[in-house]
């Protein structure tokens, strides 16, 4: 970084663990935590707005202009040496990309077998530009050509072993692990988004990571997300292959 922050923007999909890891950075002594402040130009700005639960408030209550979001927020001054930010890679939209030349990406994906289901209980029929896989490669292939190799996390591997992977991509990006991550108070936390009500039940309850568990047969994927399932699965499958093990 050409400053004294170090400013990680962790690009995910949504209901990839990513407010998980919000919290676990959220627990370091050096880290001040941001929860997808790009949030409000996506909707307000994208037909989403129509189908994502709480998104008047959003709009309401956030700077609806992203490149201002940039400008002022991820690349301004923060009170702690690293600013971590939570952020959903389908929120790039129509901004410019050259600022993320400035901050530390890594990208979180999780297995659409496993996401497309628990998108679908909020958000009934998705489309491949609302789950993020496309634009996670588009992204991937931008940084690359910037001369960045960006880490990439699968949420299994996150919930198989937090220490071994956590422990991995602080070392890739360049700073120090701290046990402190893996636990925190069950809860929200003040930097919550306004959303949380409709999306953060589950890590409200938890105080670390939780454990993955392999799906049951007897599970039955919904037959309406199926074609959806077979345009994410190649997207998927690239990031998977370089993800960081467990």
């Amino acid at each position: 970084m050409s400053d004294k922050h170090v400013r990680i923007c962790l690009w995910s999909g949504p209901r990839n663990v990513s407010t998980a890891l919000m919290y676990s950075f959220a627990q370091r002594d050096d880290t001040v935590v941001y929860d997808e402040p790009l949030y409000a130009h996506y909707l307000s700005k994208t037909p989403a707005r129509e189908y994502h639960p709480g998104a008047d408030e959003v709009i309401a209550t956030m700077e609806n202009d992203g490149q201002k979001v940039i400008d002022d927020l991820i690349l301004g001054d923060h009170p702690k040496p690293v600013a971590f930010f939570k952020q959903m890679t389908h929120h790039l939209f129509e901004v410019d990309y050259s600022f993320l030349d400035r901050t530390v990406n890594i990208l979180l994906t999780r297995d659409p077998l496993e996401m497309l289901p628990s998108y679908g209980a909020v958000v009934e029929m998705p489309t491949l530009k609302d789950v993020g896989y496309a634009m996670h490669i588009e992204l991937l292939d931008y940084l690359r050509s910037r001369g960045q190799n960006p880490p990439v996390l699968d949420s299994k591997q996150v919930l198989l072993n937090p220490r071994s992977v956590l422990s991995q991509l602080c070392e890739r990006i360049g700073i120090a692990f701290q046990e402190s991550m893996l636990s925190w108070k069950a809860g929200a936390r003040p930097e919550d988004g306004s959303w949380a009500e409709y999306w953060y039940a589950s890590v409200h309850q938890s105080t670390g990571f939780g454990v993955w568990k392999q799906k049951q047969d007897s599970e039955v994927f919904p037959e309406r997300l199926r074609s959806l399932l077979e345009e994410c699965k190649p997207y998927y499958e690239r990031l998977n292959a370089i993800a960081i093990k467990a």
